[in-house]
């Protein structure tokens, strides 16, 4: 059997997550706007028929890259916040989102970067306001089934609420990680934050 299609396929692949990863370093390095797609392939030893062959433009790529690593947050969030049963122990799952969650300051900049381009393009925009709106889902529903066996604070009003307070909670203790880079005081600060957010000091039913 000719297996020449699936070499090609995972070829392609591989070129593509080599492209993403040069581009990462060189949009961390000098910013989006700075960065043109020779230098992304050179960093990733590709030709521009190979980048074309998988981008058609820089945008393209620079949403794919976002994609990808907001994905993956996501994705963090939503499986830490899993491993309690029905009631919801505030500290602990706090404290397994704050240990696990992606906070790199390359990242941070390259997510700035596209915040500021989302500004100034409603279309990248939506993509960002649609990734922001699953990560809060995300908490929501966790905080959602909690409800009856966990008591959030009445000020968060309900969980929809208490998730864009915890969204709101992250944007701004990474923003002060990008001017200190103190990775460590960030979890700390954060994990900190979100327990203090969350709880009213009583643990018992709502």
């Amino acid at each position: 059997m000719d297996d020449t299609p699936k070499r090609v396929t995972r070829r392609r692949l591989r070129t593509r997550a080599r492209l993403l990863d040069a581009a990462f370093t060189v949009f961390a390095a000098k910013g989006f706007g700075r960065v043109s797609i020779e230098e992304v392939c050179e960093a990733a030893g590709f030709s521009r028929g190979a980048f074309y062959s998988n981008f058609a433009t820089l945008d393209e790529l620079f949403f794919a890259l976002y994609q990808e690593r907001a994905d993956l947050i996501a994705a963090q969030v939503a499986e830490a916040l899993a491993q309690d049963g029905p009631g919801l122990d505030v500290p602990a799952s706090v404290h397994r989102v704050t240990e696990v969650l992606l906070l790199d300051v390359d990242w941070l900049l390259v997510k700035t970067d596209f915040l500021v381009h989302a500004a100034r393009d409603p279309a990248v925009a939506r993509a960002l306001l649609d990734h922001r709106t699953r990560l809060r889902q995300a908490i929501a529903d966790r905080l959602s089934r909690a409800r009856g066996h966990t008591r959030l604070p009445a000020v968060l009003g309900d969980a929809d609420g208490a998730a864009h307070a915890v969204v709101a909670a992250y944007d701004g203790v990474t923003t002060q990680l990008l001017l200190d880079r103190d990775v460590e005081a960030a979890r700390a600060w954060l994990e900190q934050l979100l327990t203090a957010l969350l709880t009213d000091g009583s643990r018992g039913p709502a």
